[in-house]
């Protein structure tokens, strides 16, 4: 069959977005560049903040996520994938909107989590994330029970997300997602790095516990989409 065509919806963040361009190119069993899949970035960091929104304090970011969506679709991608955890609180809006799959990073992780047999996982993420449940509904479907930090912690979190990595000091970014992530590894078999900022920030080799990339998970999925090794279906 035809090679399909992976569309990114990124811009939240613009470095997180690159990061997943390119691990998708690390991980393409390539020898030359005739070999990689046609990837259709769209990089619209415009979209509204997804944690402000869903917190009732910012501008809905569903209408630039569904106009992102449908730019893609006419593009040419095949599917697309989404580089931001948080803007999948609103994936079955936007899935509704276009005919091609969007393909859930949120739900290819927790499966990932299943067959590592991780039986508790701690999550840094965005308040956005947690108060939506975006991980905790497709955890618990699973079996599977959630760790998050304390009131402290996930300030530190957000500070290391926003004042961090966003805004371009990853150095102090990682500084603050570490020492929350080295607290919380002590409760659970596992940690997400439930944000893409945290993804960029924190390494596997960080942590006494397994360091669960959905940055990872999603750029394999979307390799093995791409050359047709997988059924493309929307979830």
């Amino acid at each position: 069959m035809a090679e399909r065509v992976i569309g990114i919806l990124g811009g939240m963040g613009p470095l997180a977005t690159a990061e997943l361009f390119r691990r998708i190119v690390e991980k393409t069993p390539a020898k030359k560049d005739q070999e990689h899949p046609r990837i259709i970035i769209y990089n619209n960091p415009k979209i509204p903040d997804r944690t402000a929104y869903i917190l009732g304090r910012g501008e809905d970011p569903r209408p630039e996520l569904i106009n992102s969506a449908r730019k893609l679709e006419s593009w040419g991608a095949d599917f697309i994938i989404m580089p931001c955890n948080t803007a999948h609180f609103f994936a079955e809006d936007i899935q509704k909107a276009i005919r091609i799959p969007l393909v859930s990073m949120v739900e290819e992780t927790a499966e990932r989590v299943k067959e590592m047999g991780l039986r508790k996982v701690g999550l840094l993420a965005t308040d956005g994330t947690i108060k939506g449940l975006v991980y905790h509904r497709a955890l618990l479907r699973r079996g599977i029970a959630i760790a998050t930090p304390d009131r402290t912690g996930q300030e530190l979190v957000m500070e290391g997300i926003y004042k961090g990595v966003k805004a371009g000091n990853v150095a102090y970014g990682r500084e603050l997602l570490l020492r929350v992530a080295k607290k919380l590894e002590k409760r659970v078999d596992g940690i997400i790095a439930g944000c893409t900022e945290v993804s960029v920030a924190l390494k596997p080799d960080d942590l006494g516990v397994p360091l669960i990339d959905p940055m990872d998970v999603i750029a394999e999925k979307s390799v093995r989409l791409a050359f047709g090794l997988e059924e493309l279906r929307a979830r």
